[in-house]
């Protein structure tokens, strides 16, 4: 079937600007694509502003639209299969209910597809780097219409499956990012600025809170991990340099994020050398590790959801490292629908409050302070961008 995508790209762009229905936008995950190089290119440093200019002011993040966009016309238009309704399949690396990154993504889809009437969405969790080629051809086969593919780590696939099933549309929440392929639509994020923010979100918290020794908890020491852990670092050490942070790796290799075991017993061990923060860095070992922290007094951060603040989970969290793979195809959607992202582009999200990055929990007023000194720095510093692109380079082989 010719796809209608395609065919209709004009009337859809022209018919959401008649609605104003799509978000503006401007503009970690994962990487390590099974093996397959990831490039992530290191941003080159801001110059610095003349004397007689203004300071740039921080680009805004894209608003985030209602999840029921009145777009029922215009979704039909992804009815690859003519069955007269839209299905999303979600493809994942980790568990659907990992209360984390990926179950956001499979949380996005299903109220998404429940607001507006569409089919359930079919999801394939737990895929491997070795079985992904077969699991999400196993799901393209199911009569889906768009697939969300919830991370690089399973998208080397993608080249083949896409001109396989050239009908659905493919979008990756591609973190690190991915090589742009002729079927593929993928958004990315830069982890390094991201995790600068955790790093002085979680420097207040220590201020906040007291001690001075923090926990870094994640698999296996890949690429993206590195590049946060450093950025982490960084950021915590800009906020008191007397301040540490250990990386324990908990999970077998590669992108075993889900050793709830492994993680309790590492974090136990924090804590008996003096940990008082922790910073869950995982999948489906999340919320045990956050209990954990609960029941031991510490302070514990999460990594990827954007509603820690909000649970009512008995955790008590300090706050969130946010890269919500919902919240982005929440905003990437509308974009996709009017033709500013199309299959073979990448739209790169950046480093806002509100979007992404460290999130405290009822915070200080000198705590939110320094949070949001650290996220316009990662907009405006030259130098400090500098710093991060060289973390970057060196996380993934460059430099």
């Amino acid at each position: 079937m010719t796809r209608r995508i395609t065919r209709k790209l004009w009337l859809l762009a022209a018919l959401l600007t008649v609605l104003a229905l799509v978000a503006a936008g401007c503009g970690n995950d994962d990487d390590d694509a099974g093996g397959a190089a990831v490039e992530t290119p290191a941003p080159t440093e801001a110059p610095e502003p003349m004397d007689d200019e203004p300071e740039p002011e921080p680009e805004p993040a894209p608003t985030e639209p209602p999840i029921d966009m009145e777009l029922q016309a215009l979704l039909d238009t992804f009815d690859a299969n003519g069955d007269g309704t839209l299905t999303i399949g979600v493809a994942a690396a980790g568990p659907r209910d990992d209360q984390g990154y990926y179950q956001a993504l499979v949380d996005f889809a299903e109220e998404f597809s429940a607001v507006n009437g569409f089919a359930p969405p079919i999801v394939s969790d737990n895929i491997g780097a070795a079985e992904a080629a077969q699991a999400m051809s196993d799901l393209a086969a199911q009569g889906v219409d768009v697939i969300l593919v919830g991370a690089s780590e399973i998208a080397e696939p993608l080249a083949d499956l896409t001109e396989q099933y050239p009908d659905i549309f493919w979008y990756c929440n591609c973190g690190a990012g991915f090589p742009e392929t002729p079927g593929l639509a993928q958004a990315t994020d830069w982890g390094a600025p991201i995790h600068y923010t955790a790093g002085v979100a979680m420097g207040a918290a220590l201020q906040d809170h007291g001690g001075d020794t923090a926990v870094f908890l994640g698999c296996c020491d890949l690429g993206f991990e590195k590049e946060a852990y450093n950025a982490t670092v960084y950021g915590l050490q800009s906020v008191d340099p007397s301040f540490t942070m250990e990386y324990v790796a908990t999970g077998a290799f590669p992108f075993d994020f889900d050793n709830s075991a492994n993680a309790t017993a590492a974090l136990t061990n924090a804590i008996a050398e003096g940990a008082t923060l922790s910073y869950a860095y995982l999948g489906g070992a999340l919320n045990p590790v956050g209990q954990l922290a609960t029941d031991e007094g510490i302070a514990v951060f999460a990594a990827g959801p954007g509603d820690i603040c909000s649970r009512d989970d008995g955790i008590n969290w300090t706050g969130s490292i946010v890269f919500d793979a919902g919240r982005y195809a929440r905003i990437v959607l509308p974009l996709i629908i009017g033709g500013e992202l199309t299959e073979g582009s990448t739209y790169q999200f950046p480093t806002a409050p509100g979007l992404n990055g460290g999130e405290l929990c009822d915070p200080s007023a000198a705590a939110e302070a320094l949070l949001a000194d650290a996220f316009e720095a990662v907009t405006t510093d030259g130098e400090l961008l500098g710093v991060l692109g060289g973390i970057s380079a060196e996380a993934y082989g460059g430099g």
